[in-house]
């Protein structure tokens, strides 16, 4: 699961950037993946899969999504987190991070150094589920998103206060743009202009143009946003707020904050912790995991309301839907294992195990 403080970047940060200003270029940094990685294995049938980080056993869990149990366990790297698939659905990119997980409480100071030779991001070619090279892309990353053609990777780099636009052909830093403290989730708009990072240390989401990389507006939204999730026609953007027990709306056009909804509920904590969030392509529900409150909500968007919530695991945090819409995948931390979820009876029908301490989760039709 997330660690809410790790420490961060310098390691291809351009230097002196201004606030919402864009470093410049630098030389190509990506390379092939340690010489410790195993063989290539071989490639699987074409299906859908569910794709797991396992942040503690440093893995990759692979599920197949009809039969419902892992096909295969694949080496990654330190310390994955966020994930994402490529357009051409042929790789996956993933979050490494050499930096030790800090809970909450850490006395930072009593940890060790941190192994900056880790961080990076993976490159895991699907066919074969081996990882094909690293792209430096700042310290520490933990989430990233990719865009619509495949050329760009936007990743959060957590104690440099920025995010770092990446080449995907080249390895490249394009910029390195700086906005608040602590930056996590990273969301493209849809019509992929526009990026959204979340903001923890700030309480706010910043909006940064895709052309440009320069920040278009900083929204304050409320104590340590973690996820983003947009509406498939761009208008509205949801956003958790893990100390709020809340999402904050936002208008995704004008980039300005519309309204909070209070989650509210009996769970595993005092309040909802709002941690990961999902939106099917049909727009018709939002879907949040609240983290140690151990439940998935459902967000109406037409009455911006929370129309329900049930238990799915302990401390659920990255969630995935598959193609259809009816079925959602939740990575567990503490209990090392996936939620199974069918959304329209709301139940979990199974429970599949995975590495040690899953984080995130993707899905990928490879038919």
């Amino acid at each position: 699961m997330s660690s809410p403080r790790r420490s961060l970047p310098t390691l291809i940060v351009a230097a002196a950037c201004l606030a919402g200003a864009a470093c410049s270029k630098e030389a190509p940094r990506s390379e092939p993946p340690p010489a410790a990685t195993a063989a290539p294995a071989p490639a699987l049938a074409p299906g859908v899969r569910v794709y797991v980080t396992n942040e503690a056993s440093g893995n990759l869990t692979v599920i197949d999504a009809v039969g419902q149990t892992v096909i295969a366990t694949a080496p990654l790297g330190k310390r994955p987190r966020g994930i994402v698939v490529s357009p051409d659905r042929k790789s996956l990119y993933v979050a490494l991070s050499g930096s030790p997980p800090a809970p909450p409480g850490t006395d930072e100071s009593k940890l060790p150094p941190p192994d900056r030779s880790a961080d990076g991001i993976g490159e895991v070619d699907i066919a074969t589920n081996t990882v094909k090279r690293i792209v430096h892309a700042g310290n520490d990353p933990e989430q990233l998103a990719v865009s619509a053609d495949g050329t760009r990777l936007y990743v959060a780099n957590e104690d440099a206060s920025q995010v770092s636009v990446v080449d995907v052909a080249s390895g490249a830093l394009v910029a390195a743009v700086k906005i608040g403290e602590e930056p996590e989730g990273v969301t493209i708009r849809p019509d992929g202009r526009v990026v959204y990072v979340t903001s923890e240390g700030d309480g706010a989401v910043f909006a940064i143009d895709t052309q440009t990389n320069k920040v278009l507006r900083r929204i304050a939204v409320g104590p340590r946003p973690r996820s983003i999730g947009f509406l498939p026609d761009g208008s509205r953007a949801y956003v958790s707020l893990e100390n709020d027990g809340a999402i904050a709306v936002i208008d995704a056009q004008k980039h300005s904050f519309l309204r909070r909804i209070q989650l509210t509920g009996k769970g595993n904590t005092p309040k909802p912790r709002p941690m990961g969030i999902t939106v099917p392509l049909d727009g018709s529900m939002v879907y949040v995991t609240t983290g140690s409150f151990g439940h998935l909500f459902l967000i109406d968007p037409a009455k911006n309301a929370a129309v329900t919530s049930f238990e799915v695991g302990q401390r659920p945090w990255g969630i995935a839907l598959l193609p259809d819409g009816k079925t959602a995948f939740t990575a567990n931390g503490p209990s090392n294992d996936v939620s199974v979820i069918d959304l329209a009876s709301r139940q979990v029908v199974k429970k599949i195990p995975a590495g040690e301490r899953p984080w995130g989760v993707a899905v990928v039709d490879t038919r």
